[in-house]
């Protein structure tokens, strides 16, 4: 039992050791430090609020960028449909236009 109590003496004298250390002149001395400390957790902080404001951002435009890609691959696939002889002819059609069946004539220039 004798090493217990001995034990005890031994908290005692950390805890003592402690409090010494830790006291009101040690906290005045070092406030500067603990000041500094305190600002660098804020900054910390800070940062992480931001990049995590960042990353939503990114997030949403990358979606964005999708969509509009394939806005552009659907638009970009409707106008080469469109562009095709065959559904130029029956765009047309409507408005009186024939396709020719023989080859335009040239114009030649008679003043050399």
């Amino acid at each position: 039992m004798p090493r217990q109590e001995e034990k005890g003496k031994v908290n005692s004298a950390q805890k003592s050791e402690w409090r010494k250390k830790f006291n009101y002149k040690f906290i005045v001395k070092n406030i500067r430090f603990f000041i500094f400390l305190g600002v660098l957790a804020v900054l910390y902080i800070y940062n992480g609020h931001y990049v995590d404001k960042l990353v939503r951002k990114i997030a949403v435009t990358e979606k964005n960028i999708r969509e509009r890609e394939y806005e552009y691959k659907t638009l970009k696939s409707e106008v080469i449909f469109r562009s095709k002889a065959s559904e130029l002819i029956k765009a047309v059609e409507p408005i009186g236009l024939k396709e020719l069946k023989n080859p335009p004539i040239q114009l030649a220039d008679s003043i050399k």
